[in-house]
């Protein structure tokens, strides 16, 4: 006697499942790499901004700012070093009586600047200037010891200032190389 076997017909319930994503995998998909975007873009363009004349002017400005709150908030100076020989900047604290050496763990901004942004000369409002040298702007709780100018020079040789008021502890950016505005004599003041 002789079996065969016959294979059973597949049911209505029982059926294979497709290998497609259903729409809530694809939902959370989505979902995911959205977030991965968001987390990716400001990185990205942050990136970019730097890369261009304005990002890097705009960070300069940020380090001088940030050295003038930080100050106005506490007991403790802080210093912006422009080197002008080495187009660098450095944004530190002052932790050591001696000025004139800056401590590795003092740095809080160290940058070089591209060849998009150029310092030009810097300026300080009691007529010290410099075009080859290192200046230096301290903030300390009552302002800054010196206000001046930082002229810059973007790719096409336009020049900007940043201003920085020691009265007020105001750091603008401005088009072209503005003049300062340089503090009166004793004699010139009516009171």
């Amino acid at each position: 006697m002789t079996r065969t076997f016959t294979a059973p017909m597949p049911s209505s319930t029982s059926r294979a499942r497709p290998t497609a994503f259903t729409f809530t995998e694809l939902i959370v998909v989505v979902v995911i790499l959205g977030l991965l975007l968001l987390l990716a873009v400001p990185n990205i363009f942050g990136l970019l901004r730097q890369g261009t004349f304005k990002g890097e002017v705009q960070e300069l400005v940020s380090a001088f700012q940030m050295a003038a709150n930080a100050a106005a908030q506490s007991n403790k100076r802080y210093e912006v070093i422009i080197d002008l020989t080495e187009q660098r900047y450095t944004m530190r604290q002052i932790t050591s009586p001696d000025l004139s050496q800056v401590l590795e763990e003092e740095i809080i901004v160290d940058r070089y600047l591209s060849d998009k942004c150029w310092v030009s000369y810097v300026m300080f409002d009691d007529g010290d200037y410099t075009n080859d040298a290192i200046a230096k702007f301290r903030a300390g709780h009552a302002g800054w010891q010196y206000g001046g100018k930082v002229v810059l020079l973007d790719e096409q040789d336009h020049p900007y200032s940043i201003v920085i008021n020691r009265l007020n502890r105001v750091v603008e950016l401005k088009k072209g190389d503005v003049p300062l505005l340089w503090p009166r004599a004793p004699e010139d003041v009516p009171f």
